[in-house]
């Protein structure tokens, strides 16, 4: 399973979140991008989450491994799944970062192979896998 892991910061993926903020903290961003401290506000968000995540370092570490967690970007496709099905396994993914179900997995195969799927960040996969898998999410 560890073989197929993948580097933790994709640079063509990535997941929108919106944050509030106040407005002094806003206008606080706004001054240090027109300083030129950061190209834009989404610079400045990006740069303080990293340095926060840097900050807990050790702490993350110890996370990942004590949860056992794969760590990065995780695929799993219908050949993996088929494989799986054939040897009696039932998988129980754990993802921190992203995890894809291939678009030619279907949901009876998602439902015979997985038996439950743990992803902290994002999960892309069918509409109809993620729904076949809703009870197996936690």
């Amino acid at each position: 399973m560890a073989g197929n892991v993948q580097d933790l910061r994709p640079k063509t993926d990535s997941e929108k979140i919106t944050i509030n903020l106040g407005y002094v903290d806003l206008g606080q961003i706004d001054l240090l991008v027109k300083e030129g401290f950061y190209s834009n506000r989404t610079d400045f968000i990006r740069t303080a989450i990293r340095n926060q995540i840097d900050r807990h370092t050790d702490a993350l570490k110890q996370s990942v491994a004590r949860h056992q967690l794969d760590l990065g970007l995780r695929r799993f496709g219908r050949q993996e799944l088929e494989a799986a099905r054939a040897a009696g396994q039932m998988l129980h993914i754990q993802v921190l970062g992203l995890a894809t179900i291939d678009p030619d997995v279907s949901p009876e195969l998602a439902r015979e192979t997985i038996g439950s799927l743990k992803v902290l960040g994002a999960l892309q996969a069918s509409p109809d896998v993620k729904a076949a898998l809703r009870d197996r999410l936690l």
